[in-house]
Order: C-alpha cells, then structure tokens, then sequence
C-alpha cells in the first residue's frame, strides 16, 4: 500500500506561521522565536502524516515565504540590489529579495500559475553567479529525520525554476533562460548529492511547467537536464512531479523518457486526458504517482470513482508500481476541518481540508491493498448522496434567471467616449484625476470593533456609530488631501469576497479556512455550495452615507463575479461559467440599486479576472468570453452618466489587453508598480484604448513612501503613451494592509506629483 502527498499548507492549523513572522517582521520577536515556530509546524505536519499510513512523505515543502525565492537562495541567484556577496543566505536577504527594505525595492511577485498563490519571480541573467547558498532542503530532510521520520525532499526543478523567472533589468528581454541551465546544474548536482549523504533514497522535483503549451526546445531543454543529472541521481528514486492540468501529448513523451528517473507524478483531477495517455502507455517498470484527491478545493473525495481510476490504472502499470497521490499540493486548500466549530453538520460532511485529504489518500491506498474500511467508504458515499439532493443546493428561480441570459450580449447602450463626456459633464473632474482604490488602513480598534459586533458583544447601533466614525475620518482625510474622487475605505469590510458572500445565498463561510496567497498573507475563501443570489441590497447603506458627508464623488465599492468566483471554492457539480452567470446577477441588482441611491462613479472590482485563464491556450478564448460577459451583466442596465470602474492586479496583461477592452468599463486601474511598466508596453505597441486607464503610480505591498518626484516621472512615463484626458492618477491596490503613517504622505506626494504635471500640461499648452 503506497501512499504519497505532493506538499501541504505552511501557515499552522490557526496561522501560527503568519503571526510569527510578522512578529518578527515588527521586531517584537527573534529569529530564533520564527525558527522555533517554523520547526513546531514542520514536524506536526509529518508526525500527521506519518501517523495517518502514509508513505512518501515530502520535507522542503515548508517555507517562510515561497518555495521559488526558496530555491533561488538555493542557487545563490540574489540580485544585485539586496549586496549579498557569498556564503549562507539568511533571513534577511531572504526577506529583503520578499519585501524589500527601506533602500531597495522587492522583487517581483506573480501568480504561481492559475492558482490564487503568488511566487517570488526570480530574476536572472548571463551575468548571475550561481553557488549553493541555502542548505535548507537538506537541513529539513535531517530534522524530519532526527524526528524518525524519512521523507522526500521536493524541489522545484531546474527547468521549470528557469522557465518561471525572469531576465533581470538591464538584460535584454530575448534572453534565453534556459541558457543557463549549464550554470544551475551543478549546483542542483551538490544539493543531490548531500541529500543522498544525508540518507535520502527518494527526491521530489517539481515540474509543473510541463503542463503548459511549451515549443520544442524548451521540452528539449528538459531531456538535456535530466540527462546532465542522471548521473547524480543514481542510487536514488526520483518522481519527477507535475499538477494544475493534463499534459499534453508531446510533454507526456518527453516526460517518460527522461533519463535517472523513476516515477511521474500526475494530476487526475484538472488533468483527466492524462488518463488516456498513461493507459495509451506507460514506460515499464516505472511508478505511476495517481493525484485523484483534489489539492485545489475542499470536496470530499468521491472514493468510489477515485476507486475505479485507480482500479484501471493498477491494470495499465501494475499492483507495486502505482502509489495514491493528491492532484497538488495541499499548499491551495484549507489546513484542517477539526477547527471548524461553526459550520453545520449536513455542509461539513461534504468536505475535506488538507488533513482529512491525507486520511481520503491513505484510505484509497489501503482499499486498493484490499483493505477497504467498509464504515469510511459508506460514509463517503452517503455524504455524495445528501449533497446530491439537498434543497439547499438547487434554487430554481436563480437557475431559471441564468438560463434566460444566453440570448444576449449584455452591453451598454452607448459607446465610451459618449459616455465619459456625458460623465465628465457631471463630475466636473480635472484632468489627471487622483483616486485610490477602495481600502483604508484597517486600525486594531476597527477590527476589534467589527470583530465584537459579530461576536454579538457591541450593539448594532454602536457598531454603526464607530463604522460612520471611521467613515467620516476617511473622507475628511481625502478632501484634506485633495484627492478628486472619493471612497469610503471599506472599514465595515473583512475581505473583499467574503464581505459579499455573506450577505448572497449558496455561500458557507469557514472559521479557519485560510489559504496562502503571498509570504504571511492569507485568505479564507468562502465556499460556494449551491445557487447564488442576492437576498437584499448589501453596501448602499454604507456608500449612501459616506456620500453625504461629501460634495465630491463618492465611488461605490463591489467585487466583480469574476473574482467572487475566482477567489472562493467553487462547487463541482456544475460548471464553473454556470455559477458565474448567477453571481453576476445577484451584483447587477446591487449595481442598480447604488445607482437609484445617489452614486454615480461604481467600481466593480475583477482583480482576479486574469487569474482564472486556463494553463492551456486553446481554452482561452472559451473562458475568457464567459468572464468578460459575467462582467458586463453586472453594469449593462446603468444609465450613461454613471461611471464604471472595474480594477484588476498582479498580473501580466499584455496577452488579455483586447478582453480587457471588451469589459467597456468606463475606466480601468490596474497595479503596474510591480510588474516594472510592462502593462505600458502594450499601448507603446500601439493598441487603441479609449476608455479612462489609471495604472498604478506607487507599490502598496512595501512599506516604502515613494517620493513626489518618482511618481510624477511615473505619470510621464505613462503620458508619453496615453492620452492626457484618459490617464487617472492611483495607487496600484488598496491601502488595507498599510499603516496611516505611511499612506498619508505616500498619498499627499502622488496628489502633488499630478497637480505639479497638471500645471506643466496648462503651462505647455
């Protein structure tokens, strides 16, 4: 019986790892405090491994921010900005390289393919001096080791780790990555080897860019550096690991003949036409590692049909030679459903977080042994049946509504630049007009406030008078700053879906649900179990009352049905563009009814909308179309005086500009700090965009204060490119996770920064 686990959630059962690290971040905690924390979460994962059967238990999964920014302290790839020179890489090159510090900004952060989890993008070149500088895959190995656990050092392969970075600044943007694969390699060969002096008989690599649609030479680039590697990895086992979609054909090929390699590791929940292949062939002798238990979602398994996979499988590969695995790793779903004291029975028995998906994998495993547990298995299947035919998942009007929404289009009625006069007649805004994004800083006071409303200990008249308070704070603050079209900072909200989720129903909301999106942020996904809809109106009482402490606009705040989707689990019993439909509804009613209240700029945020693209190009242009139309039911109904703005982050969007586009929002944010101007590029090549753009002029996620020079050479940056009547003026994100001593004057040097170009502009003219 063999069972294995790709990876699983760092963060501790209740965040351990979050608090300590931004402890230690504060300076009220020492290293020693972070590492003994670190280690109390490592060897609890294992011991909850090793307990529960199963057999290939991973070490260096862990990490204090990334496992990518992991291996490039691995390689000694530190660039030049963070003045590392040789030896050990500590903690504080470590989070510099994460977070920056008050001289240098961070590298950049990106999606970790079409997953909700960022990646610390390393950032190289010909001239970078790789030497082995982090010891941690071996240090890990040894502590599970000293523990009496033997595990599977995982490592993100060399050729993915080349293939998901990036050429440095100053290096030329045709820069072939994998040219350095000659310069990783024997650095990769050291840590091998030590891993196998330290009595490790199975390594891990991940591979997960193999999903993806790659030319040739860069499949090529994958036989050379196993090649290069067999070598080293003779006298080990070595699963070569791939997850998030099926392989495709050429990369299955490639994949199977590597040299030095034993085992494939493959997703067969995203992935199901990988089945076709392995059972079209499967090289001989080699393990087969079967990822049937979902690593990106919270539904428990449905052991029969895992079962008969696995059963036709065991027939192509052999009885010894296949091994029970999850899809990913657990790192994409919540840690453990013990913790969830508030969830009822009947939602609860249809879940599975990462620690019952270690019990679902073992089961599996032991059942193909012959050794079914008889009483876990009816369960199972007796908890499909109750969500199969449960009132609570079906709504029949909510169904009825999305099916009639086939026959149209869904656009507004004139076309943008009518609609921006017919606007700016109303709203009277300079040119270069400043706004933030949504979210103020959220003070301990305001969440503890929020937190002992819910917890019933504050009276709603109470909480209504601290919210207003801190309402009034906010607006007075941004007329004092002089800021042109307002928010109200969002201090009634928690998170920007589960705010929304709350109040729609075909939500259920978890306690300590958490998942890891970048470094010590995490996110607590709301599940979306049935029909969605909109019981009543959810923010116009807040939004109403902000704009009548104020002369200026006030923009409404909502979360696009993109993102609603993107960032929650979604049910699987239906498809994904289903559910969408239906939550664009529930916000189109929402829309409308902001709009009868007196608001006249609205913001529909789809922050997410490019997160969901498929990994696979030919399913583009499928999803894309949903997604662009899910956004425009949301505003199609609004009168032409009312703006809409939608904003969007982290993402490269060169590929989706013409989407983007077709959403005919009336102005569109996006953050661009980070990504270095790359979303500029776009309109440098010369795509036409009409319609108001505001890409970020300064970096929220670092606690750096940006000058008032650098961000108005910014703004240039950006007029020599767009239009002056088009260009708005903002943060790239929202300021919910700053401090008021840092956004004040972040927040005054760009409102200075566009009133000193507004008078270059006047003077020029």
């Amino acid at each position: 019986m063999a069972s294995h686990i790709v990876g699983y959630p760092r963060m501790g059962p209740k965040r351990e790892l979050k608090f300590a690290l931004e402890s230690f971040w504060d300076g009220k905690s020492t290293a020693e405090d972070l590492q003994k924390v670190s280690a109390d979460i490592r060897s609890g994962i294992w011991k909850q491994m090793s307990e529960a059967g199963t057999k290939y238990i991973p070490s260096n999964t862990f990490a204090h921010y990334d496992q990518v920014l992991d291996t490039t302290a691995m390689l000694g790839a530190v660039p030049p900005r963070y003045g590392y020179t040789s030896g050990e890489i500590g903690l504080d090159v470590y989070f510099s390289m994460a977070r920056g510090n008050a001289s240098v900004p961070a590298m950049e952060m990106t999606k970790w393919f079409d997953t909700n989890y960022h990646y610390i993008v390393p950032e190289l070149g010909p001239d970078v001096k790789f030497s082995y500088a982090s010891h941690k895959a071996v240090n890990e190995y040894k502590e599970a080791k000293a523990l009496g656990v033997d595990t599977v050092p995982v490592l993100v392969g060399p050729v993915s780790y080349l293939l998901l970075s990036k050429a440095a600044k100053g290096v030329e943007k045709s820069f072939d990555l994998l040219s350095l694969l000659p310069k990783i390699l024997p650095v990769y060969k050291e840590v091998i080897t030590e891993l196998k002096a330290a009595g490790a008989t199975w390594i891990q690599l991940d591979e997960p860019v193999l999903v993806m649609d790659l030319e040739g030479h860069k499949l090529q680039a994958f036989t050379g550096a196993y090649a290069e590697l067999e070598s080293t990895l003779s006298g080990l086992n070595v699963l070569v690991e791939t997850y998030f979609a099926d392989i495709p054909a050429e990369a299955y090929k490639t994949l199977t003949s590597l040299k030095g390699v034993t085992a494939f590791g493959f997703d067969l929940v995203r992935g199901t036409k990988t089945l076709d292949l392995v059972k079209a062939g499967f090289p001989e002798g080699k393990c087969l590692f079967a990822g049937v238990v979902d690593g990106r979602n919270i539904w428990a398994n449905d052991f029969a049909a895992s079962l008969s996979t696995l059963e036709a499988l065991e027939g192509v590969v052999g009885k010894d030679k296949l091994v029970v695995s999850t899809s990913c790793s657990l790192l994409h779903t919540a840690v453990d459903l013990v913790n969830e004291t508030k969830l009822d029975d009947e939602i609860k028995s249809w879940l599975a977080f990462a620690a019952q998906k270690i019990v679902e994998v073992n089961a599996l495993a032991k059942a193909l042994a012959g050794q079914k547990d008889e009483a876990l298995f009816s369960a199972n299947s007796a908890a499909l049946a109750s969500r199969r035919s449960s009132p609570r998942v079906t709504n029949e009007g909510v169904q009825k509504a999305a099916a009639a929404l086939k026959g149209s289009d869904h656009r507004r009625a004139t076309n943008v630049s009518a609609r921006l006069d017919a606007q700016q007649k109303k709203l009277n805004l300079p040119i270069l007009p400043t706004t933030t994004i949504g979210s103020f800083p959220q003070t301990v006071e305001l969440r503890r406030v929020r937190r002992e409303y819910k917890a019933k200990k504050v009276s709603e008249e109470d909480y209504v008078k601290a919210m207003k308070e801190e309402i009034k704070k906010v607006v007075d603050l941004q007329e004092e700053l002089d800021i042109d079209v307002l928010v109200h900072g969002e201090p009634e909200r928690n998170d920007m879906v589960e705010y929304f989720g709350e109040q729609l129903s075909g939500f259920a909301f978890t306690a300590n649900g958490w998942v890891q999106s970048y470094g010590s942020r995490c996110v607590k996904p709301p599940v979306i179990y049935g029909d969605v809809s909109r019981p009543k109106a959810m923010t116009v009482f807040w939004s109403a009352m902000a704009q009548s402490m104020t002369s200026r606009p006030m923009k409404g705040m909502l979360t696009g049905p993109v993102t609603i989707l993107n960032w929650s689990f979604v049910r699987n019993d239906q498809p994904r563009h289903e559910t969408c439909y239906q939550i664009a509804l529930a916000i189109k009613d929402e829309v409308e009814d902001l709009e009868k209240g007196g608001i006249n700029v609205i913001q529909i945020d789809e922050a997410a909308l490019r997160e969901g693209l498929p990994l696979r190009k030919s399913e583009h242009a499928f999803y894309l179309d949903w997604a662009v139309h899910s956004f425009r039911i949301t505003n199609c109904g609004v009168q032409d005086t009312t703006q809409i703005h939608t904003h969007m982050c982290y993402s490269h969007f060169n590929d989706i500009i013409h989407s983007i586009i077709d959403m005919d929002a009336d102005v569109i944010t996006i953050e661009n700090s980070r990504s270095d101007e790359k979303l500029l590029s776009v309109f440098r090549e010369g795509v036409k965009y009409g319609a108001g753009i505001g890409p970020g002029v300064y970096d929220i996620h670092s606690p750096r204060i940006p000058s008032s020079e650098e961000i108005a050479d910014r703004v240039n940056k950006m007029l020599a490119v767009l239009e002056q009547n088009i260009l708005w003026v903002n943060p790239d994100c929202g300021l919910k996770t700053r401090k008021y001593t840092e956004v004040k004057p972040a927040l005054k040097n760009m409102v200075d920064a566009a009133k000193l170009i507004r008078s270059q502009l006047a003077s020029a003219k």
